[in-house]
């Protein structure tokens, strides 16, 4: 089940409803999180698409179930521009590689639940940054850990939380999977 913050229902709405009262919507969550915005306008899947781009808010894909469209777009935070800080960084390529010579490093993705349900690297630990805290004992401290998100960003947060808390070989994955070219699992395959 692909995890959001709030549900829109604009079903039964054409164009330019379903993307006013998205607007509209998205103005009151807050940074990175996530609306399921649910249609039957065929024509929202691209008016929907178009609409996070101009407006710098990820789409993040849409599930088709019966005669409704869910849509999935999370909020921008502006992460695009933050500066990298963790000293350790790897790049999509690089990580590639290590992935081809061994089977086990930990891939961990921080980006949110619904991010990466459509779409993810093959084996892929889901650990989304809200829930780093609670679950950072689910890792292990000696193994070799590449952090990847959308770009760079929050693996940057959080390589830099996990390196302060002893754990031994951690990498941020840069540009991330906003650029990521290889294999992936998911809903968008």
């Amino acid at each position: 089940m692909i995890q959001t913050n709030s549900v829109l229902d604009v079903k039964g709405l054409a164009c330019p409803m379903p993307i006013v009262k998205t607007k509209k919507m998205m103005n009151s969550l807050e940074p990175g999180q996530v609306l399921e915005v649910q249609a039957t306008d065929k024509g929202s899947t691209a008016d929907l698409k178009a609409w996070a781009e101009s407006t710098g808010h990820q789409f993040i894909g849409t599930v088709e179930k019966g005669d409704v469209l869910k849509h999935y777009l999370r909020k921008a935070t502006g992460e695009e521009k933050e500066e990298k800080k963790h000293s350790a960084v790897i790049t999509n390529e690089e990580l590639q590689q290590k992935m081809d010579e061994n089977q086990n490093i930990v891939v961990l993705d921080v980006r949110e639940s619904a991010e990466y349900a459509f779409n993810h690297i093959p084996n892929a630990k889901s650990l989304p940054l809200g829930e780093l805290e609670s679950r950072i004992g689910e890792l292990n401290k000696d193994a070799e850990i590449y952090v990847v998100c959308r770009t760079g960003s929050r693996s940057d947060l959080v390589a830099q939380k996990l390196t302060e808390a002893g754990f031994n070989t951690v990498f941020n994955v840069f540009p991330g999977m906003i650029q990521w070219t290889g294999k992936t699992n998911g809903l968008v395959e």
